[in-house]
């Protein structure tokens, strides 16, 4: 039992943080700080677009294309656990994050620290999709990097410093690149470049935005 649960916590650790749900939980995570940090409240209804228009374009789209390879036997596994069938749902993801950035801007009017970031995010995607290609970069550990800048990039924005909250944040990256190891789905250096790629990917963006705006 002891051996088992490794694999049973790198599993459910794996599954929670699935790259697809990653955006919907940063954009429940902005929403929160921006009403916490501005004071000024949000709507219910804006919430309710915000969070169902994320998990559509990011996770539901690309999702569904997957669910529909994996019942026609084009796909194994929804991990894609075979770099060569990874091309055709990284497309359709690679769609769905573009129409989520400009959603971010065009429809909600999020302030440009998350537009950024849903761009960075974009970036992010097409840059493992191409890497791909050759080695198995950790799509995981680039969601949950990309996740992590996007809150350094929301920190720089409003001049805050949560040690609690980056310290969480932390362990739980962490946490995600071990269960991708112990899952024998990863060498160590794919989660590492994943982890590094996603945080470079939605931190430097916003960072020259500040810079040059």
């Amino acid at each position: 039992m002891q051996g088992k649960f490794p694999d049973i916590l790198s599993r459910a650790i794996s599954v929670l943080f699935y790259p697809l749900f990653v955006p919907t939980y940063g954009m429940a995570l902005f929403l929160y700080g921006f009403n916490q940090q501005t004071g000024i409240p949000l709507l219910t209804r804006y919430w309710l677009v915000s969070l169902i228009g994320t998990f559509f374009f990011t996770c539901f789209v690309p999702l569904s294309l997957i669910v529909y390879m994996l019942l026609k036997k084009q796909v194994k596994s929804l991990d894609l656990s075979d770099p060569r069938e990874r091309t055709t749902p990284y497309i359709y993801a690679i769609g769905g994050f573009a129409f989520w950035a400009y959603f971010t801007y065009a429809v909600l009017k999020a302030p440009m620290c998350m537009v950024w970031t849903a761009i960075g995010a974009t970036g992010v995607l097409i840059v493992v999709a191409i890497i791909n290609r050759w080695w198995k970069i950790s799509a995981h550990s680039a969601g949950i990097g990309g996740l992590i800048g996007g809150l350094a990039s929301f920190c720089l924005f409003y001049s805050l410093l949560p040690v609690g909250l980056i310290m969480g944040f932390f362990v739980l990256s962490l946490l995600i690149l071990y269960a991708r190891i112990q899952a024998n789905a990863h060498t160590p250096e794919q989660v590492v470049a994943g982890y590094l790629l996603g945080i470079a990917g939605t931190f430097i963006p916003n960072l020259i935005y500040i810079v040059y705006a």
